[in-house]
C-alpha cells in the first residue's frame, strides 16, 4: 500500500482465515507495482494541463484527438528514487476516429511525467516531429483503405476452409478444484497478482507412484530495455512482472482465438489498488494439443513399422501490457519433457522520426514512423523437488578429447560434468562453443544403470545477453539478465530476480542481491532454486506493424536419467477414422 502524503510504502501480511493483519512492514526506498486505477485517475490531470495543451498547440494537435498510454518510469537519476516520488511516463498519440490504432500516429519528442503522489505533471518538449500520417488498422475494415500500411484492398482472406478439432468423448485430463491430472502427470496451479500464472507440485507417475520433480515454478520477472538513445526514448526499459503485474494485466480468454478444441478454463482473482478481490473469468485455459510425430521406427530387415503421435497438455494465460501482448504458456509431454514458451505479439512502442533523420537504433515501418529496436528477457524461478530435497546443479560443457592415444582419429569428444557447489559458482553464461547446459541431479536417488536422477535445462532458442552498457541505468537496473543461470539454495522471502519492488529502482536488489550475500552457501545436495533467464533480441521490420506476429521464446526441462528408459514407449498408436483426400492410409 502507498502513502502519498508521507511516500511511503507498506506491506501488509493478512491471515485470511482469521481476518487478521499478522505484519506490516515499512519501506522508505520501495514502490509496489502500478495499478491500472491509478493510470485511469491521472487521465483528467493530463487533458487539463496546461504545458501539454501547449506543446500540443505547437504541433497543431486538438486534445479532444489524443490519446495518451501508460508506460513505466524507468529510473534515470536520483529525483526518480521511489522514496522521492512515484511517477509514470505515458505517451500520447493521435487518434483520427474512434476505432483508428493510435499507435500509427504517435506524437513523439515530448517526455511526460506524472507523479502521482502529488498530482502533478512535468512536460519536457525536446523537438517537434511530424505527426505519421498514415493509417496502421488491423481490423477487416480498415485494412481495405488505401491510406493504410499494409494495404489489402480486397480485405480479408475467402480461401480458409473450416479447421474444426473434436474429442467426442472430452479431453484426457481431469480438473479438481485447481489440480490437474493428465495421463501420468499431475500438478496443482496457482495465480497471482505479480507472477500471473504458476505451476505447483509437478509430479510424474512412475515406478508405481507419483515422483515430484518440482515444487513451484513461476516467472519471476520480464524485462524490456529498449534501444533507442533520444531523450523521449532512452528511460524505457519495464519490468511487466514487478512494475505492472502480470496476474492483474491477464486476458479473459476466448474460446476459438485463444484457444482452440476442447477447452477448460480457471478463473483468477488478483486485487485493484484498493485491496478488493477481482475475479478474472478465464484466465487460464487448459487443453491437450496433437503436436505431430513423438516417435517412429521402420525395422530394415522386414519393414516393420511402429510410430506414435504426439500429444501434450497445455496450461496458458495471456497478458496485455498496454502494447504488448504475451501468451504464457505451459506444456507437459508423453516424454517426460516439460516446456516453458512465451509468444509475443501485439504492438510495437512506435516512435515518429524526420524524414532527414532515419532512427539509428530502430526499423522503418511505415512513412514517419518506426519502432526502436528492444530486448526481452524472463526469469523463470524454479523451486526443485527432484525426487525429493536434496538437489544439486550441474554444468556440462562439450570439450573435444586432444587427438592421441585415446582419439588417433580425431573424431571424439566428451560431454564434461561439473558439480556447482556454491552459490557464488553458480552464476553461469551459456556457451554454444561447448553446448552448455545444465541438470539438476539428486544423488540420493539412482537410476537403473546407478546414475543420479537428473533434468536438464535446455534453452529453446539462441541465448539472450543484454546489449545495453552494462553502467547505465538500464545495465544497472538489469542485472539479473547478464547471468543465464543463478542458482541459490530456498529462501521463502526471495522470489523475484529484480527484487520486491523494482518500480522506479536503480537496480540493487533481486537475485544479484540473493547471489552475493549467499555466495558461500553450498548447494550439493540442497534445498534447490534455479533463476534461468532467456529472451528474444527484437530488431525490428516492416512485418511487425502493425500487429507483430508471434515470436517465441522459452526453454524446456527433458528427463536426463529420471526414468528407465523413454516414457513415451508405453503410449497407444494412432488410430485413423477419417480422411479426406484421393490416399488415404489407414492404420
Amino acid at each position: 500500500v502507498r502513502d502519498p502524503k508521507g511516500r511511503t510504502t507498506y506491506e501488509f501480511v493478512v491471515d485470511l482465515t482469521n481476518e487478521q493483519v499478522e505484519k506490516c512492514t515499512e519501506f522508505n526506498n520501495g514502490q509496489p507495482g502500478l495499478a491500472g486505477d491509478e493510470i485511469i485517475e491521472s487521465d483528467d490531470l493530463l487533458r487539463s494541463n496546461e504545458d501539454l495543451l501547449a506543446a500540443f498547440a505547437k504541433r497543431n494537435i486538438s486534445m479532444k484527438d489524443v490519446v495518451f498510454y501508460p508506460f513505466t518510469s524507468g529510473y534515470r537519476d536520483e529525483t526518480d528514487l521511489p522514496s522521492k516520488r512515484r511517477i509514470y511516463r505515458p505517451y500520447a498519440a493521435v487518434r483520427k476516429h474512434p476505432k483508428d490504432n493510435y499507435y500509427a500516429h504517435h506524437i513523439d519528442g515530448l517526455v511526460i511525467t506524472v507523479d502521482l503522489d502529488s498530482f502533478t505533471v512535468e512536460v519536457e518538449d525536446h523537438a517537434i516531429i511530424p505527426i505519421p500520417p498514415k493509417s496502421g488498422n488491423y481490423d477487416p475494415e480498415g485494412i481495405k483503405s488505401s491510406d493504410n500500411v499494409p494495404y489489402f484492398p480486397d480485405g480479408i482472406r475467402k480461401d480458409l476452409k473450416p479447421f474444426i478439432i473434436t474429442q467426442p468423448e472430452g479431453p484426457s485430463f481431469q480438473i479438481d478444484g485447481y489440480q490437474i491430472s493428465w495421463q501420468k502427470w499431475r500438478l496443482r496451479v496457482g495465480f497471482n497478482v505479480r507472477e500471473g500464472l504458476t505451476m505447483n507440485m509437478v509430479e510424474y507417475f512412475d515406478q508405481n507412484r507419483y515422483r515430484p520433480i518440482f515444487y513451484r515454478a513461476a516467472i519471476s520477472e520480464m524485462w524490456i530495455p529498449y534501444a533507442d538513445a533520444s531523450p523521449a526514448h532512452s528511460f524505457k526499459n519495464a519490468f511487466d512482472a514487478g512494475e505492472a503485474g502480470i496476474g492483474l494485466l491477464t486476458n479473459s480468454l476466448v474460446l476459438g482465438c485463444d484457444c482452440l478444441g476442447e477447452i477448460r478454463y480457471l478463473d483468477g482473482v488478483v486485487n485493484n489498488n484498493q485491496g478488493q478481490a477481482l475475479l478474472l473469468k478465464n484466465a487460464i485455459c487448459i487443453h491437450e494439443e496433437d503436436i505431430g510425430l513423438l516417435w517412429k521406427h521402420t525395422e530394415f530387415i522386414d519393414q516393420r513399422v511402429q510410430c506414435r503421435r504426439s500429444r501434450r497438455l497445455v496450461i496458458s494465460s495471456m497478458i496485455t501490457v498496454s502494447n504488448y501482448e504475451y501468451g504464457l504458456y505451459w506444456y507437459f509431454l508423453q516424454d517426460g519433457t516439460i516446456q516453458f514458451e512465451g509468444k509475443l505479439t501485439g504492438s510495437i512502442a512506435p516512435g515518429a522520426y524526420e524524414s532527414d533523420k532515419p532512427p539509428v537504433s530502430g526499423g522503418i515501418v511505415a512513412e514517419g514512423l518506426y519502432g526502436p529496436h528492444h530486448q526481452h528477457f524472463f526469469n523463470i524461478r524454479i523451486d526443485w523437488m527432484l525426487d525429493g530435497m536434496k538437489n544439486s546443479l550441474v554444468e556440462i560443457n562439450c570439450e573435444p578429447i586432444p587427438k592421441g592415444p585415446q582419439n588417433p582419429a580425431g573424431n571424439a569428444w566428451t560431454a564434461q560434468e561439473t558439480i556447482l557447489k556454491t552459490v557464488g559458482e553458480a552464476r553461469r553464461l551459456h556457451d554454444d562453443k561447448k553446448g552448455r547446459c545444465w541438470k539438476i541431479i539428486n544423488s540420493q536417488s539412482k537410476n537403473h544403470v546407478n546414475q543420479p536422477v537428473a533434468y536438464k535445462i535446455i534453452p529453446s532458442g539462441p541465448p539472450c545477453y543484454p546489449l545495453c552498457d552494462e553502467d547505465s541505468c538500464q545495465g544497472r537496473r538489469g542485472v539479473f539478465a547478464r547471468h543465464h543461470i543463478w542458482a541459490t539454495k530456498y529462501h521463502p522471502e526471495e522470489l523475484y530476480a529484480a527484487g520486491l519492488f523494482p518500480n522506479q529502482s536503480p537496480g540493487d536488489d533481486g537475485i544479484v542481491a540473493y547471489s552475493e550475500k549467499h555466495k558461500n552457501e553450498s548447494l550439493v545436495d540442497s534445498d534447490l532454486v534455479t533463476w534461468y533467464t532467456f529472451g528474444v533480441t527484437h530488431i525490428v521490420r516492416p512485418e511487425d506493424w502493425p500487429i507483430m506476429p508471434i515470436e517465441t521464446c522459452g526453454f524446456r526441462l527433458k528427463p536426463y536419467g529420471f526414468f528407465a528408459g523413454s516414457p513415451a514407449i508405453d503410449v497407444p498408436p494412432p488410430v485413423a477414422k477419417e480422411c479426406h483426400g484421393e490416399t488415404c492410409l489407414k492404420h
